[in-house]
């Protein structure tokens, strides 16, 4: 019988065996996600929403047949516990309104449930997508605000002082930008955040799949997530002064959309060329050793 065949025979006796578990987690979240695709990732800062849960439902995909494999050595204690808190959560969240305890009540809740059945070595095997979870919570607002203000502010002063270097008429108050006869305002949009958030999750996504062979090789890509970040909005709100300052306000407002999203396919390019940088200097002779032991 070959491979093909074999797989085909064991997909029905994963899902003849797992219906219950994900037609009890379809009835608690669907009406979740519903409520998140109507309200939550309308908000530019959760808009990469739809592709954290693409990404985790096609994670724990991947893996169902290594979890259907394991022996059953569940942990009762640790696993009731868990979810009960996970339940108790939901409620919580569903009754009140509170998508930080609604939303994140799912980690918990799947946590739980594969403890109660399989034990710890199902969370070894789908720790990743369990934890990428955490990208779907969306934060509370006065969070949002703490890190939105000083972001709008140190990218205010950041390009103030780059321009000025550079002998453009240019003056600050605040958050407002004056160059020329223009004032731009620097608004949450331009604080960098949402960039800094889904680039983080991709950025993650990024390091666990490319899974280089030394710990400090992946521990130097996460810690350049969010200077990236934070350099390619610098210079996606230059272009943005620049362009109104040398073509107008319509000109820069025609534009905003579009330096988004080359700001952000700009910071993807970067880490992967940060991640080449890494292969052919300093790690070029460590990786090679460490793949040669395996």
């Amino acid at each position: 019988m070959d491979s093909a065949q074999t797989v085909s025979q064991s997909q029905p006796n994963f899902l003849g065996k797992w219906w219950p578990v994900l037609l009890g987690l379809l009835v608690l979240f669907l009406p979740t996600y519903i409520t998140l695709a109507n309200t939550t990732w309308h908000n530019d800062v959760y808009a990469h929403g739809p592709i954290i849960l693409a990404v985790v439902l096609w994670q724990f995909w991947k893996k169902r047949m290594d979890i259907a494999e394991l022996p059953e050595k569940p942990s009762s204690v640790l696993g009731g516990s868990t979810l009960l808190f996970g339940l108790l959560l939901y409620i919580l969240g569903r009754s009140q309104d509170i998508l930080l305890f609604e939303v994140g009540s799912e980690i918990l809740i799947i946590t739980g449930t594969l403890l109660l059945l399989k034990g710890t070595q199902a969370i070894r095997i789908v720790w990743f997508p369990i934890l990428f979870l955490v990208f779907l919570i969306p934060l509370p607002s006065f969070m949002l605000d703490a890190m939105t203000g000083p972001l709008k502010q140190e990218i205010s002063i950041i390009v103030d002082n780059l321009l000025y270097a550079m002998n453009y008429p240019i003056s600050r108050s605040g958050v407002l930008l004056s160059i020329g006869p223009y004032q731009l305002l620097i608004a949450d949009a331009c604080s960098g955040l949402n960039s800094m958030y889904a680039l983080s999750a991709l950025g993650i996504l990024f390091v666990y799949l490319r899974g280089r062979a030394t710990k400090l090789h992946n521990t130097l890509l996460l810690l350049s997530i969010l200077p990236i970040a934070f350099l390619t909005n610098i210079v996606r709100v230059i272009v943005l002064v620049l362009v109104t300052y040398y073509q107008g306000d319509a000109a820069g407002a025609s534009i905003h959309d579009i330096a988004a999203a080359m700001e952000f396919i700009i910071a993807l390019i970067l880490l992967m060329a940060f991640d080449a940088v890494l292969i052919m200097s300093v790690f070029k002779k460590r990786n090679a050793e460490v793949e040669g032991h395996d």
